[in-house]
């Protein structure tokens, strides 16, 4: 006889507590009294795109996912872990259990809106709802829009309904956590290792999951400085796998620092742009217009750009703290944006395939928006004839080279190379190329 249960796919929520759909999983399952499976799926649709076998975040995920089992174990359950197609793994489901619901966060990302609603269909053959709930974000969808009902397209508006929104309803934090013993009792069922699945053990150091108030306290006037110390939280990649709930960070932090809460702000805003003008997921500029600039695209200065060898100091020390650890300080992120698309003329797309390859918190809303904001071609973007002179944002951000010297110690020697491109010339040229293709 196949155990009848309510399934709860973990994804980009992988904990306990606060948790929507797990919540709403466990509270279902208590009213009809059921037991909830706990399962997750190391897709292979997005892991076979994954050209690098040492990835970071594969190897964070399988480290969460192994620490959740050890979690469960101790209270005699355990995750169902599948790695393979989603299509597959409910198949593979549907013959060892009678299912009553599937239970999951939203995504909101291309593919995985393309994936839950195929998934869904299937399920809905055999009679078994599927259900997904807000978690990544606080407020998604059009659940902020102007009075027509329009999405906003500039960030200070969208801001300020968003914090009425908040003011008039703050969110609350639901125990998820306290309703495990509504799990289906199982000995600890087989993990898939990273070996079996293609991948290795990377030298990944996981940023704490806890937030310092330090940090957050002096968020505002430290945020821009790369060699300061706590400066930011780091806490990209938890919200990113949802290791830690984006509604118990916004309620800890926002009575702290409005500028940390801010950034939050700018998670939901970037994830609501997504959702509502898709083509930017398509590899099109958010304003049409700009997807007519003829870029140089010169490969020799790209791979002089990714290896951190331009020439220019600050960009280079933001390069290289992305490829030797996954992260790179926002400040610099802007800077070595602005470079690679105003001073080398390069396509954002470029930037933004690369960042998605490296960044730990790599999140496609957030990475897209920030490269279409550099690049000028976003919502709410910089003026395209804005562009930053890293000399200046050096000596504005890193006066003492103290970040710099971290990640350049060849700095003052004949082995490091002079400038790719004169700052001068580059904006001149990159004005020239803007101009060319946004003329009325």
């Amino acid at each position: 006889m196949r155990p009848y249960v309510i399934l709860f796919w973990f994804r980009r929520d992988l904990r306990l507590k606060d948790n929507t759909g797990l919540y709403h999983a466990l509270k279902l399952a208590q009213k009809l009294e059921l037991k909830v499976l706990p399962i997750f799926i190391f897709d292979k649709m997005i892991l076979d795109k994954l050209e690098d076998k040492a990835d970071r975040r594969v190897d964070f995920i399988h480290q969460t996912i192994t620490e959740l089992q050890a979690i469960l174990t101790e209270k005699g359950k355990s995750l169902w872990v599948h790695y393979g197609h989603p299509t597959e793994a409910f198949e593979a489901l549907k013959k060892q259990y009678q299912i009553h619901a599937v239970f999951t966060n939203q995504d909101y990302e291309p593919y995985g809106i393309q994936r839950d609603a195929q998934i869904a269909t299937d399920l809905a053959k055999d009679k078994i709802e599927f259900h997904a709930y807000k978690d990544q974000v606080i407020f998604e969808k059009s659940e902020v829009t102007k009075e027509d009902g329009k999405p906003y397209t500039v960030f200070t508006p969208y801001s300020r309904r968003w914090k009425a929104k908040w003011d008039a309803n703050p969110t609350k934090l639901l125990p998820s956590e306290k309703g495990t013993e509504y799990f289906l009792d199982s000995k600890a069922l087989p993990i898939p290792s990273l070996k079996a699945m293609g991948f290795e053990k990377t030298d990944l150091v996981v940023p704490a999951k806890k937030w310092k108030e330090a940090t957050v306290k002096n968020y505002t006037e430290k945020r821009n400085f790369p060699a300061v110390e706590g400066g930011t939280s780091h806490l990209g990649m938890h919200l990113r796998f949802g290791t830690i709930s984006i509604r118990q960070l916004a309620l800890e932090t926002v009575p702290i620092n409005t500028t940390y809460f801010n950034e939050l702000i700018w998670r939901d805003f970037y994830h609501m742009i997504l959702w509502h003008f898709p083509h930017v997921a398509e590899g099109k500029s958010f304003r049409a217009q700009y997807d007519f600039i003829e870029w140089r695209n010169n490969e020799k200065e790209f791979e002089a750009w990714c290896q951190g060898q331009t020439g220019y100091p600050i960009v280079d020390a933001g390069m290289r703290e992305l490829n030797a650890t996954g992260f790179m300080h926002n400040r610099v992120r802007m800077i070595v944006a602005s470079f690679l698309t105003k001073h080398l003329l390069i396509d954002w797309r470029w930037g933004e395939a690369y960042f998605a390859q490296k960044l730990l918190d790599f999140d496609f809303a957030a990475n897209n928006g920030g490269w279409q904001w550099a690049s000028g071609s976003g919502c709410d973007a910089a003026p395209y004839f804005r562009v930053f002179n890293p000399r200046l944002q050096t000596e504005k951000f890193d006066m003492q080279l103290e970040y710099i010297r971290k990640w350049i110690p060849e700095l003052d020697s004949l082995s490091y190379p002079q400038p790719i491109v004169v700052h001068e010339e580059a904006r001149v040229r990159v004005l020239a190329a803007y101009a060319k293709a946004l003329k009325p």
